[in-house]
């Protein structure tokens, strides 16, 4: 009898694994692959995420580092608006290599994280919870714990077998990845894909990353194409995948919880869920006791508390993404220039740094 069963050992669920093993709770933890792989997800990042890993992970983790952006209402011809910081505002990190630090830190916590094992059945009881789990024999065991996490990203098995309610949203998004090395500081954003955007990172000599979200009615690998097209790129690699917005109204059951993408823990405006699913990990794992399912509760209160106010302001600046094009033109030749925001926290627009760099324009970075 586990204290935890986590499902999914992307950046949530080994977070959660290692603050709970740290606690003294036993956990094991699942991954139905290779932790980190198949790549479904961008590695740009804020510094914040230095917080997570081992101080000596940083120089093997970082590619590039990023003072801002270009933002284009058109392709890549067309005018930019740039937004910048003297400092860099993030970081272009091996998105394959976090993973792996991070299970490995949940493993040196004391969380068994067993790789190849796949969940397919989740079983609530009273008392507990039964998970069956299909091992690399290709037999299905069954593991019992007092609580099951579901980290499994934004397609969920464990919150449909918990019979919990699905994300508002969920975006098709596609990367691509071009090897010819790209040093450049500033990432560009094209707000041409339907309610989303196209954007291009420059990954110093891991290349560039190019990639396009938008809902899946749309054309998304056409659009995709015709933007690595109009950038002259060639892609060696791509890869997709879901990318859920807007929290569903409940991510707890009886003795279940949902953490990251599996329960919409996402910046709207960018559909990014690295940084806001650890943070709701942490939450988790401070909350939680695996004997007192009353304290679940504690643990929904408590993430809608430290995320919910970043998840409204980023509703707002996603819904200027479908603004007229000269509205949109009008408000970034307005706002462009340097800035003082960060880029998880919407709220940081109307701090006195981000105010002071807005009344005190001056000329880009070379």
């Amino acid at each position: 009898m586990y204290d935890f069963v986590v499902v999914g050992a992307g950046p949530p669920g080994s977070r959660f694994a290692r603050r709970a093993a740290e606690s003294g709770h036993d956990v094991v933890a699942f991954e139905k692959g290779t932790v980190g792989e198949p790549l479904a997800c961008s590695g740009h990042v804020s510094d914040d995420v230095w917080e997570y890993v081992p101080n000596d992970a940083r120089e093997e983790l970082l590619q590039n580092r990023v003072y801002g952006a270009r933002f284009h209402v058109g392709g890549p011809g067309s005018r930019a608006y740039p937004f910048y910081k003297r400092d860099p505002v993030s970081n272009v990190i091996d998105r394959v290599g976090l993973d792996r630090t991070l299970a490995e830190c949940a493993r040196e916590a004391g969380a068994d994280l067993r790789e190849d094992h796949t969940v397919v059945g989740v079983e609530e009881r009273s008392d507990r919870v039964v998970v069956e789990v299909r091992t690399p024999a290709d037999e299905v065991e069954e593991v019992e714990a007092r609580m099951v996490a579901g980290c499994d990203g934004p397609t969920s098995r464990v919150r449909r077998a918990l019979d919990l309610p699905e994300p508002d949203e969920l975006l098709h998004g596609v990367l691509g990845f071009d090897p010819a090395p790209d040093g450049g500081d500033l990432v560009d954003v094209h707000l041409t894909a339907p309610t989303f955007f196209a954007w291009r990172i420059p990954r110093g000599d891991a290349g560039v990353e190019y990639g396009l979200a938008a809902p899946p009615s749309e054309d998304v690998a056409g659009r995709f194409d015709r933007l690595t097209d109009a950038y002259d790129a060639t892609t060696d690699r791509r890869c997709s995948g879901a990318i859920p917005i807007g929290p569903p109204a409940r991510t707890t059951s009886d003795r279940g919880f949902l953490i990251g993408d599996a329960a919409a823990q996402t910046k709207p405006f960018t559909g990014g869920g690295i940084l806001y699913g650890m943070r709701a990990a942490d939450v988790a794992a401070a909350a939680i006791d695996p004997r007192d399912p009353s304290t679940l509760a504690d643990y929904e209160s408590g993430w809608r508390e430290e995320l919910s106010t970043e998840i409204r302001l980023g509703k707002a600046i996603r819904r200027c993404y479908s603004l007229p094009e000269p509205v949109q033109r009008v408000g970034l030749r307005a706002l462009s220039g340097e800035i003082g925001v960060h880029m998880d926290e919407p709220s940081s627009f109307f701090s006195a740094s981000n105010l002071r760099a807005l009344f005190s324009r001056s000329d880009p970075p070379n």
